[in-house]
């Protein structure tokens, strides 16, 4: 069951990825502007290219072989228009996430956001994918809606509700989108290309010469320690997509998704931890003892509706 555990410690490092990121855009010194830190996001996934060029060479990360570059073929029309829409939604849903995560804690923001992205993902794979119902669908869409509820009404503003349900629906065509390619085309080439399409879609952002102000503007404010917090970010968030794509590889991938659920359960208690240890605020995540309780309810609430939805 080698697999459970990389599935586990992925949720684990996307709970650190998610808590970076709401420091990175909480703290003015560092990369306030949601847009710019999505347009990075999406040049750095640019290195996945790098794996492909690396299997030229007799070499794989920790047992795991790394995409082969002989497999990835020129993209037919499909692959080109279904990469593209994976780059909009991607660049769409991390706007929004970002948005969030400067107005309310990530231990919040980002349980809604996959509540929402759960609900919308089965919703279009059913009419688009053929996505099987599972028996216990409408006890895990109740949980999720439920616990999305109750975080929107304690603890966010209209507006941030808004934004955050507006991520999770963009994330949704995001990996609907990916599913299609995959199904279109084989994985190395499917992910070759939609990788392609992240890196020119956040270049071609700067031919607008209002994007193109606003990014050079950010970038030039920050300094070279922020840029590689920003930088070992991306790395981690691109590590923890490798375990969960063989853990999908190597197992059940419904237990897999399953253990998405993980995810919220670290961002609480990990901000818990650091909150209690140290008098200043490092990560941004605010706890108060009359606000802890309801955070573990909402997040057991969600994180059950995701076992129920994917088993």
């Amino acid at each position: 069951m080698n697999w459970i555990l990389l599935a586990v410690g992925a949720q684990f490092l996307n709970a650190i990825v998610a808590l970076i990121d709401k420091r990175i855009v909480s703290d003015e010194k560092i990369l306030p502007k949601p847009f710019v830190y999505a347009f990075y996001t999406c040049l750095v996934s640019g290195l996945w290219v790098a794996a492909y060029l690396i299997s030229l060479l007799p070499f794989s990360f920790a047992g795991i072989p790394v995409p082969s570059f002989s497999n990835v073929i020129k993209p037919t029309l499909e692959v080109v228009s279904l990469s593209i829409l994976a780059a909009y939604t991607f660049f769409t849903a991390l706007v929004s996430l970002f948005t969030a995560l400067r107005s309310a804690d990530a231990s919040d923001v980002v349980p809604v956001v996959g509540a929402t992205s759960a609900i919308a993902t089965f919703g279009l794979g059913y009419f688009f994918l053929n996505t099987a119902i599972t028996q216990s669908f409408m006890l895990g869409i109740t949980l999720l809606a439920g616990g999305t509820f109750l975080v929107s009404k304690y603890h966010f503003s209209f507006k941030t509700s808004m934004v955050a349900i507006h991520a999770g629906v963009f994330f949704a065509i995001h990996y609907v989108a990916i599913k299609g390619l995959f199904l279109v085309t084989t994985f190395d080439n499917g992910f070759f290309w939609s990788r392609i399409a992240f890196v020119f879609y956040a270049i071609s952002l700067l031919m607008v010469p209002a994007f193109w102000e606003k990014i050079i503007e950010q970038t030039k404010s920050t300094t070279k320690q922020a840029g590689l917090l920003i930088f070992s970010n991306k790395v981690l968030a691109g590590v923890s997509t490798i375990l969960i794509l063989k853990a999908t590889d190597f197992g059940d991938v419904a237990v897999v998704q399953a253990l998405g659920g993980l995810q919220f359960v670290f961002i609480l208690f990990i901000g818990i931890f650091f909150n209690t240890r140290s008098k200043e605020n490092k990560i941004g995540e605010e706890y108060h003892h009359d606000t802890i309780l309801q955070k573990v309810l909402f997040v057991a609430v969600i994180s059950l509706g995701f076992l129920a939805l994917f088993t």
